[in-house]
């Protein structure tokens, strides 16, 4: 059992830093706005702390799980950063879906002081951090993954090593270019099969048991049939993953024309204002351009 602390109590951090609580580890978890951490140390134990140092002293991992780079430089860095505390030998895993180059900033300053770093984003949704059934992709050098693979088990279903640190960032970035496509042929299938008078939750079923099936088609398509989507994942938050891989993969001279597209899309559930909406959302679009048509 391990000395951890916590950083950001979301819709994902919330239920993960209570599997670590879970798994018998001593866990002290900071969230910006204090309430939320006040609620998780009232249902799991724990401690909670007023600053991001303040969690990380004498951790031996520290945890991050938070909105975007600017956010993790935040609790990362300056004096208040969990940085600053944290002691040497101790490791920092960061399961934020951010950029390779925040990635490798970060370790970098962690190795001048002598702590680990493992980038650790998390694929899985809401469903999968609240039943401990995340699969999580980790860049970083192969000591300090040893280390937290361990602690990481504790709310995961898969973890693998990918290379060196930004690895399981470019993983993720692979993970979002996938779910944008399916998605997006998930909303297409799905508004042609109702338009053509058919099922469509019928042929949804029928066809995840094929060559077309996926875990999006076969745990997203009755609710996006149903007009229902509070599901987790907001199209904000897609929009922002999407960006960062279409960045990364301008840097390399990749082309991805079917994620800008989709993308783009996006865009327009937002105008819709459909920003909070799931990222299954995309079909609304589809249906709000065939009212327009009719």
């Amino acid at each position: 059992m391990a000395t951890v602390s916590f950083l950001g109590l979301g819709v994902m951090g919330y239920p993960m830093a209570g599997y670590l609580a879970k798994a018998g580890h001593s866990v002290t978890v900071y969230n910006r706005t204090s309430a939320k951490a006040a609620a998780w140390v009232e249902e799991h134990g724990g401690q909670m702390a007023e600053t991001p140092a303040m969690a990380a002293e004498g951790a031996d991992f520290v945890l991050a799980c938070v909105g975007n780079d600017n956010d993790l430089r935040s609790v990362i860095f300056g004096e208040t950063g969990a940085l600053s505390a944290m002691p040497r030998g101790s490791v920092l895993i960061d399961h934020t879906t951010a950029s390779a180059d925040v990635a490798r900033e970060i370790a970098a300053a962690g190795e001048e002081l002598g702590v680990g770093f493992v980038d650790a984003p998390v694929s899985g949704g809401q469903a999968g951090a609240e039943n401990g059934q995340l699969a999580i992709m980790c860049g970083g050098k192969q000591a300090h993954y040893d280390l937290a693979l361990p602690v990481m088990d504790a709310y995961a279903k898969a973890v693998e090593l990918f290379g060196d640190v930004g690895s399981g960032q470019l993983i993720k970035m692979c993970n979002q270019i996938c779910i944008a496509g399916l998605v997006q042929g998930m909303s297409e299938a799905i508004n042609f099969a109702q338009n053509a008078g058919l099922d469509a939750k019928q042929m949804a079923n029928l066809v995840a048991k094929g060559a077309g099936g996926s875990w999006q088609l076969s745990n997203r398509a009755d609710t996006m049939v149903d007009n229902k989507f509070d599901y987790g994942f907001a199209v904000d938050w897609m929009r922002k993953d999407l960006g960062i891989a279409l960045d990364e993969a301008k840097s390399m001279g990749v082309s991805l024309p079917v994620t800008a597209v989709v993308d783009q899309y996006y865009a327009d559930v937002q105008q819709m204002g459909g920003g909070r909406w799931d990222t299954s959302s995309l079909i609304q679009r589809l249906r709000h351009f065939n009212k327009k048509e009719s």
